[in-house]
């Protein structure tokens, strides 16, 4: 099982480069949108990390990957410039993954 990293940064890529994620950093949105689909359908691959700054260039795709494909696991995470509220963030996941309210 491995992991594909899709990073808007070098730092991101190397810090997780330090416990074997190999990825490609991009910045535009058609290389956001290309990156996902190779990530995607790579053989192999479990999950697929991709940082909250990427994601927000093509929120309805990502979120459409994360509702209706079973595999490989679509993660959004943080990157060292921060992030949004991460208990909201956690709460809304599960509402909308699963149905809980928190």
């Amino acid at each position: 099982m491995r992991c594909r990293l899709i990073s808007d940064n070098t730092d991101t890529l190397m810090g997780m480069r330090l416990a074997g994620v190999e990825g490609v950093i991009v910045h535009e949105r058609e290389e956001v949108l290309s990156a996902l689909s190779e990530a995607m359908h790579m053989e192999g691959v479990a999950v697929v990390l991709i940082t909250e700054k990427l994601a927000a260039l093509c929120p309805a795709e990502v979120q459409d990957l994360k509702m209706h494909t079973p595999q490989p696991l679509l993660v959004v995470i943080p990157d060292r410039h921060g992030t949004s509220d991460m208990t909201a963030a956690i709460s809304r996941y599960l509402a909308e993954t699963v149905g809980i309210h928190i």
